[in-house]
């Protein structure tokens, strides 16, 4: 391991926030978290951030923002919030990666598009069913052209916290555009839905697209390639269903289990997310430690 790290903070001890300072400390090789901030001092996430000897607060952002020596911040907020913390961001010279749907810097996918975003001050990790969905339909767009993208993502309920039923708008809109942008599908289309069965699924994704050529043996052998891919970062991601043709459609459907760091393993929709973070923030700091040397 590189003996220098770059200091990052999180912003929003919630569910997200808190796996994702679990995923740093534990995995990353390049970042060294300096701090977490909430604006609840009764927030779970900043009292468990004390028992791993994390430096919090709850006084949000302001509190962040008083640490120079913080060169990336994650938002794990809502769309709202980001939408006025990136402009402080921005301003302190904070790289910012963003796991809202907010969709304000470019929209990232690691196994997709990182490679021309890397420099980007604010990248934006589109939403969870984005993160799962969309690197099949770039898979499937590599051989043949995809004029139209359908995802349903399921997700149980009990996976489902404030934030993310407080932007389920913002999900579907951000996840539609994010097949377009970052898949290459022609037109795209998203919907999600919150399972209450008990005892709780697991993050499921149904991807149809519509193709302009049948390219059987060429599809299945991009869709198996990308999701060994995935898999590299997201130990949980996995085919459920191998695509199946049919005239001009192709339907597959891959399924995310949960590393249980912080959340239970039925809540893959917030590890998928969790887990693009921690390897697109790797990359960024590791990029950052290679200028400085």
């Amino acid at each position: 391991m590189p003996e220098k790290r770059i200091n990052v903070g999180i912003i929003g001890p919630g569910n997200i926030g808190t796996d994702l300072m679990y995923k740093i400390l534990k995995y990353s090789r390049y970042m060294n978290l300096k701090m977490i901030v909430g604006i609840y001092a009764t927030s779970d996430g900043l009292k468990i951030a004390d028992k791993l000897g994390v430096q919090n607060s709850s006084d949000g952002i302001d509190a962040l923002l008083e640490d120079k020596s913080i060169k990336i911040a994650f938002d794990a907020t809502t769309a709202s919030a980001h939408f006025k913390n990136a402009k402080l961001l921005k301003e302190a010279g904070i790289r910012a990666i963003d796991l809202t749907p907010a969709a304000i810097g470019p929209y990232v996918c690691p196994v997709v598009d990182i490679a021309a975003h890397v420099d980007a001050p604010n990248i934006n990790l589109m939403t969870c069913g984005a993160q799962a969905t969309v690197p099949i339909v770039a898979a499937i767009g590599s051989v043949t052209k995809v004029s139209y993208a359908e995802i349903v993502a399921t997700i149980s309920s009990k996976s489902a916290g404030p934030g993310t039923r407080q932007n389920i708008d913002e999900f579907t809109q951000t996840t539609a555009r994010a097949l377009e942008k970052v898949g290459k599908a022609e037109k795209g289309k998203a919907i999600i839905i919150l399972n209450p069965a008990e005892p709780p699924i697991l993050m499921r994704n149904t991807i149809y697209t519509a193709v302009k050529e049948q390219k059987k043996d060429e599809i299945i052998a991009a869709v198996n390639k990308m999701v060994e891919k995935v898999k590299e970062y997201v130990s949980g991601y996995r085919l459920r269903v191998p695509p199946i043709f049919d005239d001009e459609k192709v339907t597959t459907m891959v399924e995310v289990e949960g590393a249980g760091e912080y959340l239970p393993k039925y809540a893959g929709n917030l590890d998928i997310e969790t887990s693009a973070a921690l390897a697109v923030g790797d990359l960024i700091a590791r990029r950052m430690l290679g200028k400085e040397a």
